[in-house]
C-alpha cells in the first residue's frame, strides 16, 4: 500500500509538473506593446527577419501558421487575401510558424519553403524557434492574427473572419475592417475575436 501510494505520487507529480511546463500564458492583452519585436527569425526568403525590420508605416499583421493544420490549409485563400489587402494598405505581414514539436517532421524548414513557393507567399514565413514568439504573445492557435499599429501597440486579436469553418457563412470580416480602420487612423470597433484553428505543438 505504501509503495503504491509512492507510486502514485510520483506520477501526480510529474503530471502536474508537465502540465505547467506546457501552460500557455494568456494572450497579448489589447493595448499592450509588441514582445519579441527586435528577435531574428529565419525566412523562407533565406534571410534572417525580426517582427519590427517587417513593419511598414501602418503597422503589422503577425499571424501564427503553419503547413499541416487542416483550418490552415481550408483558410488560405482567405489568408492569401487578407494578407495581400493588408500590404496594399502599407500594413506589414509575417507569417511565423511555431510547431516546434513539429519541426523535423511536417513543419520542417524545407516543407516551409516549398508550402509558401505553391501558395505563392508574398511576404516573410519564418521560423519560430522554440515557439518563443508564440509563448511571447500567448499565441495558441493557427491560424491566430495579431494587428499591431505603426509604434507596436496591439489594435486588434484573433480570427480573420466570423465563419472560419464556412466561407458562405461569413457575416463580418474582422480582420479586414480592423485594417481598414488602422489604415484610417480611426479606433478599431471589433478589437478581439475568437480563433479556430489547430493548437500550436509546442516542445
Amino acid at each position: 500500500m505504501i509503495i503504491m501510494k509512492k507510486i502514485l505520487f510520483i506520477i501526480t507529480f510529474f503530471a502536474t509538473v508537465a502540465g505547467m511546463a506546457f501552460r500557455t500564458a494568456e494572450p497579448l492583452p489589447i493595448g499592450s506593446k509588441m514582445p519579441k519585436a527586435g528577435l531574428k527569425m529565419m525566412s523562407v526568403s533565406g534571410k534572417e527577419i525580426s517582427i519590427q525590420q517587417v513593419m511598414k508605416d501602418k503597422g503589422v499583421l503577425v499571424m501564427f501558421s503553419c503547413n499541416t493544420c487542416p483550418y490552415v490549409i481550408k483558410n488560405q485563400q482567405r489568408t492569401n487575401a487578407i494578407c495581400d489587402y493588408a500590404q496594399k494598405l502599407n500594413v506589414g505581414v509575417i507569417l511565423l510558424n511555431s510547431n516546434e514539436g513539429q519541426r523535423n517532421d511536417d513543419d520542417a524548414y524545407p516543407k516551409m519553403k516549398k508550402y509558401a513557393a505553391s501558395q505563392k507567399y508574398n511576404w516573410n514565413y519564418v521560423i519560430d524557434k522554440n515557439s518563443e514568439v508564440a509563448n511571447a504573445f500567448g499565441a495558441r492557435r493557427t491560424p491566430e492574427c495579431f494587428l499591431f499599429d505603426k509604434d507596436g501597440t496591439l489594435v486588434y486579436h484573433g480570427a480573420i473572419d466570423d465563419s472560419p469553418t464556412d466561407p458562405a457563412s461569413i457575416h463580418r470580416q474582422h480582420l479586414k475592417e480592423a485594417i481598414n480602420q488602422l489604415a484610417e487612423g480611426k479606433e478599431i470597433t471589433v478589437k478581439e475575436s475568437r480563433s479556430v484553428g489547430c493548437g500550436i505543438k509546442r516542445i
